[in-house]
């Protein structure tokens, strides 16, 4: 059997995956309260940067925000695959 805490492609990998794409389409009022507001700081922000300077904090912000979704998709991935193995396991017992 393979180690189901491994990180690669398989099923719950692409459940992951789906359940990524499906929620983002599928958000209800209280969800969207929540969303992370991207465009809108980034606006703000750049509103108060001067002119010769936004082009470079704006390389920074996008810069951010992918290394902020690449760390939240490490931990969301972890947080499950652990969750999913430690319920597999309960139930061998």
């Amino acid at each position: 059997m393979n180690n189901l805490r491994n990180m690669k492609d398989d099923l719950l990998k692409e459940w992951l995956d789906f359940r990524e794409e499906t929620i983002l389409a599928i958000l209800d009022e209280e969800d969207s309260k929540h969303v992370i507001q991207y465009d809108d700081i980034t606006e703000k922000i750049l509103k108060n940067v001067p002119i010769q300077n936004q082009k470079y904090v704006k390389q920074q912000l996008e810069l951010l925000d992918k290394n902020y979704m690449n760390y939240f998709d490490y931990w969301c991935e972890k947080y499950y695959r652990n969750g999913f193995v430690d319920s597999i396991e309960l139930l061998k017992i």
